[in-house]
């Protein structure tokens, strides 16, 4: 009995979400042979929290992946709540200064379980361990070739850049436009330190002391935003609600864009965390004193690349557009990403000689759009510790311009990114008779 063979392979650098994502989503199709190769022995993930907004759900569900998800949730998702603004730079109790709500609210969940439900739809077949990407050649041949750190190699039709804000492939891919069309491609190959210092930290709920009135912390009740002067926290339930995540946020804006000398992540010491916060509110003082090993991160950030693909290569995910945590949308970016690549990968309109008409009618929706959140990620961040132009410290102004903020979130429905991305595909293929 004959075996179909497949009509082109894709390889997957990298097994965090956007390339687990990405493989699920490419699973699908009997006739694309999927490849994915991890640097790592096995998935992991750097961090503790992560979340979704409602057009992320949307692509969950149509994936068939919203009930899996459903179980590992802060809570079924429901709500409507956003975040809840509060000025609490002071000492005596803060206040609210505004609430966003959107559909469905914020959705969270513990960032390894979140990985989780990806590799269990995911055959082991098709994964690689030990696979660090060295280099790629697309010269033009009828199969791309890669170079593996421990000596290997391994050939595909297609190579898919999901190894990260340090991404190799955006390396290899930046210094060969530099080398193409000029030095100016050189700024998009490395990540820039953004000046902002966060310091990270999960507390066990029932740790969490209530409030004076006798009522559960804010934290366990919805997502909060505890603003202050160049400062800000952010803290909320995940793991199903066992667990607070708190992420506390501090900008230089003068050393923006400066070299960051050492690890990017380290451990520091509790009474380095308090003592930035000291002279806060007493809500905010009861959680911080409950972190006991607070992890320190200089956040990095990509200028906003000028394309996500070339040739045969494509980049997915933070290697395409790492951004800063101010939306918490650096998760639901990497899975539009996917999940947009997925289906025009999928078309049929799509086969090993119009490849590179699909990768770029997938960076033709999904660049403007994920560079749109990249920006707006830092612009919210100088809202929410009063030091965007123009707003500073007029609550009700200020409150509006973090609303709009949130505007992408139901800018448009998956499918019809998708059906824009199909739509450029066809109009590529009819303008240059290839099919």
């Amino acid at each position: 009995m004959p075996v179909n063979r497949p009509k082109f392979s894709i390889a997957i650098c990298g097994g965090g979400i956007s390339g687990l994502c990405l493989a699920v989503a490419l699973s699908k199709y009997s006739d694309i042979e999927v490849l994915v190769y991890e640097a790592a022995e096995r998935f992991k993930e750097i961090g503790a929290g992560v979340m979704i907004w409602t057009k992320t759900w949307t692509i969950l569900e149509l994936m068939g992946l919203a009930d899996d998800f459903s179980k590992i949730a802060h809570a079924p998702p429901d709500g409507s709540i956003g975040f809840d603004y509060r000025r609490s730079d002071q000492p005596t109790e803060g206040f609210r200064f505004h609430i966003v709500e959107v559909p469905h609210g914020c959705i969270r969940f513990h960032r390894a379980q979140f990985l989780d439900v990806f590799v269990n739809h995911l055959s082991d077949k098709v994964t690689f361990f030990g696979k660090r990407l060295i280099s790629y050649t697309d010269d033009g041949s009828e199969k791309m070739s890669l170079l593996f750190q421990d000596g290997s190699s391994a050939v595909c039709d297609a190579l898919v850049g999901c190894d990260g804000i340090k991404s190799s492939i955006r390396r290899q891919l930046f210094e060969s436009m530099a080398q193409e069309r000029g030095d100016d491609f050189r700024i998009f190959i490395e990540p820039v330190w953004t000046g902002t210092t966060a310091y990270r930290g999960l507390i066990p709920a029932d740790r969490v002391p209530k409030l004076k009135d006798g009522s559960l912390h804010s934290v366990l009740q919805r997502p909060m935003m505890y603003c202050g002067k160049s400062k800000h926290i952010v803290g909320y339930s995940i793991a199903q609600g066992d667990i607070v995540n708190v992420v506390t946020l501090i900008s230089e804006k003068d050393k923006q864009g400066e070299r960051f000398e050492g690890p990017w992540v380290s451990e520091c010491s509790k009474q380095e965390l308090l003592g930035c916060y000291a002279g806060w509110e007493p809500e905010v003082q009861d959680i911080l004193q409950c972190i006991e090993r607070p992890t320190k991160w200089a956040l990095h950030e990509l200028h906003p690349l000028p394309m996500y693909v070339s040739g045969k290569v494509a980049l997915v995910g933070d290697s395409a557009h790492a951004m800063l945590p101010h939306q918490g949308a650096g998760a639901g970016q990497a899975i539009e990403d996917a999940y947009i690549l997925a289906q025009i990968l999928g078309s049929s309109l799509t086969t090993k000689n119009t490849l590179t008409d699909a990768l770029k009618a997938y960076e033709n929706v999904r660049l403007p759009m994920a560079n749109n959140v990249l920006r707006g990620s830092k612009d919210s961040g100088l809202m929410y510790e009063f030091d965007y132009p123009g707003l500073g410290e007029d609550y009700a102004r200020l409150g509006r311009a973090i609303q709009k903020q949130w505007d992408w979130v139901w800018a448009s429905h998956p499918d019809e990114d998708v059906a824009r991305g199909l739509a450029c595909l066809k109009a590529n293929l009819g303008s240059c008779g290839r099919h």
